[in-house]
């Protein structure tokens, strides 16, 4: 018996896993990350969760384990319907708004309050801001985000290539002759499959630490230009393989800011609106930095059920099916 407590940020879904999990060994989260992916044992829950009939091709989740240290509350494993992947800010708001309303990590009733966890790409924070005892905003503080390359030629476009806990190539809709609207969502699964895997055996793919190397996702931006408070962007992030994030993509949004602070569009208390291709909405600040930077991304996150699965030992469609 598994069971989960689910969430959606900004309509992104996030299933937390709270119990069924056999052990993941390793020291740190990296290392529980590399073990998860060679244990069958352990990858079978995360198909069983993320494969129809019990999720879908779209559908993202996580394991908890433990911190690297003392200074954070928990690890996390991230995964979706392909494998595990080394960042993920929607559903480090979706842990953070968790963490509090379960009361695993104690908040003020008007205030705020930091929830401190380790992910494959370092150690992040989420931001909970609580009123009335309501939790009605997450900020994720990311780890520090950079330019990688910038006009990239890719077949008959240019992207740019920046790092916001995992690698993503941006580039705008119109250069495939598209828009970020959900009337183009099977082209624009098309064109960013295509731009991810021309890029991903490429150096603009490397990371230092190589077990964070790969173009996680391609980011299809419509501009739609500035307000008094800074840029305005709609974008729509095609991630792992043709999985479209239904928010802004919270570590995406880090990318895009390094991507804007080094075009100057970012100045000191200029803040990105950042919508999705649903309509939902991202904040994204600049806090400090130069080449790399610090950045924060705002949103919210809501449960939508408390589940438990189960695998019939007769059920011949076994850990499920994907379509896609």
């Amino acid at each position: 018996m598994i069971t989960t407590t689910d969430y959606h940020t900004a309509g992104e879904p996030f299933r937390i896993v709270t119990a069924g999990v056999p052990d993941i060994p390793g020291a740190t989260v990296l290392e529980r990350r590399a073990a998860a992916q060679a244990s069958e044992e352990i990858d079978a829950v995360r198909q069983l969760l993320v494969r129809e009939p019990r999720g879908h091709a779209d559908m993202y989740g996580c394991f908890l384990v433990p911190p690297d240290d003392d200074g954070a509350e928990f690890g996390v494993l991230f995964w979706h319907k392909d494998g595990y992947s080394t960042a993920c800010g929607h559903g480090t708001i979706a842990l953070g708004a968790w963490a509090v309303r379960t009361g695993r990590v104690p908040a003020p009733r008007d205030g705020v309050v930091e929830v401190v966890m380790d992910v494959p790409s370092g150690r992040v924070t989420a931001v909970v801001t609580c009123v009335s005892g309501v939790v009605r905003e997450v900020a994720f503080r990311n780890v520090d985000a950079y330019v990688i390359g910038r006009d990239i030629p890719v077949g008959s476009v240019h992207v740019d290539v920046s790092y916001g806990g995992a690698i993503y190539a941006s580039v705008p809709a119109s250069a495939v002759g598209l828009t970020v609207s959900p009337s183009h969502y099977t082209e624009l699964i098309a064109a960013g499959r295509e731009i991810k895997g021309a890029l991903n055996s490429t150096s603009w793919a490397a990371h230092s630490d190589s077990r964070l190397s790969g173009i996680y996702g391609t980011i299809f931006y419509d501009d739609l230009g500035d307000t008094p408070s800074g840029p305005h962007q709609r974008s729509v992030t095609i991630f792992a393989d043709g999985q479209v994030d239904r928010s802004p993509c919270g570590s995406g949004t880090s990318a895009r800011l390094a991507l804007l602070a080094a075009d100057g569009r970012l100045p000191a208390g200029a803040v990105l609106t950042h919508d999705s291709i649903i309509g939902t909405r991202f904040t994204g600040r600049v806090l400090s930095g130069g080449s790399a930077v610090a950045t924060e991304v705002s949103g919210n996150a809501y449960l939508t059920g408390e589940c438990t699965f189960s695998l019939d030992p007769d059920d011949e469609l076994g850990r499920g099916f994907v379509l896609r």
